[in-house]
């Protein structure tokens, strides 16, 4: 079994966009069994809350449920639990580098890592501009999904 946590700032737009698209790509791909998925914030502001609106008519309008999800906080008890802990942006990375026990053995880096053909390296927060921001940040985390599942897969096999 492998377990992702993707984490943003607030956990309201895109950890949980994350996390719904990615849970959808490890469905399809038959692994719901052997991937566990979860997504955590770097700040407990919106602890307990569904995600972001536009986030949820915006993942709706490709096919991915994000109701379900509520957001909550990053842990350092999460490095215990997580094989992949993946940012969004480089400021939450280094949030999670201060969490990081020493310990840890697991890949901690940033998600767009896994999309080699997008020249972005941080998913933007869409949370301030207008809705476009909410397609763009699907555009980037569908990309990115594939990439982490293929990788999952060759660790698996």
């Amino acid at each position: 079994m492998k377990r992702v946590l993707f984490v943003c700032l607030g956990n309201i737009c895109r950890s949980p966009t994350a996390h719904g698209v990615f849970q959808h790509v490890v469905d399809c791909g038959g692994l719901g069994a052997q991937v566990g998925v979860d997504s955590a914030g770097t700040a407990a502001y919106h602890v307990g809350n569904s995600p972001d609106p536009r986030s949820v008519s915006a993942a709706k309008s490709r096919g991915y449920d994000l109701s379900a999800l509520r957001a909550r906080q990053a842990i350092e008890a999460d490095f215990q639990q997580f094989d992949y802990i993946l940012a969004m942006d480089h400021s939450n990375l280094e949030n999670l580098k201060d969490l990081c026990p020493e310990s840890y053995e697991g890949h901690l880096g940033l998600f767009l890592d896994f999309a080699p053909n997008i020249s972005e390296s941080e998913v933007p927060d869409p949370y301030y501009g207008g809705s476009d921001g909410f397609g763009h940040v699907l555009d980037l985390v569908e990309e990115a999904a594939e990439g982490l599942l293929a990788d999952i897969r060759r660790e698996l096999n």
